[in-house]
């Protein structure tokens, strides 16, 4: 049960499983796709609607996706759901997951909260009431951790304190009502595991990048969606658009924030390594999901350097941060647990973004360059958000 799998990292979950081998279906109450339309916002790639993109998907690969269009925070329907598919596993996609979104307005900081904490919530009790031997896989994120000055561990950490020694969770310092609610999040699961002994594994995922992976290559209707805009757009899928259309890439004030990074490609592998080795019971397993480290000015470095060589002229920018961040810190995170369960990685090396900026540059006449600087400030989140779209 991929719940959410009509997202970015969902979707492509999804169909990676699907082809693998799996009985798969698809929870999601697409609220992603409402946002768009409340805000604005549009897709860099024109998604098909859910249920074409299914009917699609049985048409190339003859295999059946069961979709169940509803709201995790509906426990009647999540129960029903999980009673009719019987789930073995249950990845959790289905959160809000934009830090700016949940920073807009006091309204979209509360839905955040009570759609990423509550939802969870209820899944977990779905899994221990009708499915109790389900292996639960939770989209984190490395945000979670903030940017201590110290190194990141994977999820816990060995403490010696006055003569005694514990492992504990590693501490949190999320930056965001969005990545608030995560922290808690694995607070909660971290507790249900315990007190119901069931199986879960928390994925703190970093800063996912990319548009193909094999399985929406199949066909034009199964595409990937890619955001561009300052709210749902990633830093590097940002700079690869903005390069694209001869808009300079905004660095965000100093530029030194560094943060984790995968490939797409890699994103779905690593669900699939999590679900072919599940978690035993009352085991809570926490993997940092990420492939390389960067920091914003080594990214647009070398977007600069990528773009020149497929006839672009890249420009970099710096716009004041609209964020209340480090910009300039310490930043080493550990993520050898993926890898040692045979994760090959693929690098962020100038032949993929070459070919990133060429499939973006098809696209590019779909780009509202309105959408692209940043609207949302932390220090000026107010009780009712201004539009971002000018």
């Amino acid at each position: 049960m991929i719940i959410g799998g009509d997202g970015y990292c969902g979707w492509a979950t999804a169909l990676h499983l699907s082809k693998r081998g799996y009985a798969v279906s698809i929870v999601d109450n697409l609220c992603r796709r409402s946002m768009d339309d409340q805000l604005g916002f549009n897709s860099l790639s024109p998604i098909k609607g859910i249920h074409e993109r299914v009917r699609k998907w049985k048409e190339v690969s003859g295999r059946d996706i069961d979709l169940f269009v509803g709201d995790v925070c509906d426990y009647e329907f999540l129960g029903a759901a999980f009673k009719k598919f019987a789930p073995t596993a249950c990845v959790h996609f289905g959160e809000q997951r934009s830090a700016p979104y949940s920073m807009m307005d006091r309204t979209r900081a509360v839905f955040t909260q009570t759609n990423n904490v509550m939802g969870t919530i209820n899944v977990l009790y779905a899994i221990k009431e009708f499915a109790p031997e389900c292996h639960c896989i939770k989209l984190g994120t490395m945000g979670e951790y903030g940017t201590p000055n110290i190194d990141i561990e994977e999820g816990y950490i060995t403490i010696t304190h006055n003569g005694r020694t514990d492992t504990l969770p590693y501490p949190k310092q999320g930056g965001s009502f969005y990545h608030l609610s995560k922290c808690h999040d694995s607070a909660n699961m971290l507790f249900c595991t315990k007190a119901w002994g069931i199986r879960t594994t928390d994925l703190n995922q970093g800063v996912v990048y990319g548009l193909s992976t094999d399985e929406t290559d199949m066909h034009p209707d199964l595409v990937n969606r890619l955001d561009y805009d300052a709210v749902f757009g990633t830093a590097l899928n940002r700079f690869c658009i903005q390069a694209a259309v001869g808009h300079p890439m905004t660095v965000y004030g100093k530029g030194g924030q560094t943060r984790g990074f995968l490939n797409i490609r890699d994103t779905v592998r690593c669900i699939q390594i999590a679900c072919d080795n599940p978690a035993p019971p009352g085991e809570m397993k926490i993997y940092n999901q990420f492939t390389e480290q960067f920091s914003v000015n080594e990214l647009a470095a070398m977007i600069t350097e990528a773009g020149k060589k497929v006839g672009l002229n890249p420009e970099v920018i710096t716009v004041p941060n609209p964020r209340t961040e480090m910009e300039e810190h310490y930043y080493n995170a550990k993520n050898s647990k993926l890898q040692d369960l045979g994760l090959e990685p693929i690098a962020m090396r100038g032949e993929f973004l070459e070919g990133l900026l060429k499939q973006i540059i098809t696209y590019k006449d779909r780009v509202d360059q309105r959408l692209i600087l940043p609207g949302v400030n932390w220090k000026e989140s107010a009780s009712v958000a201004e539009v971002i779209a000018k």
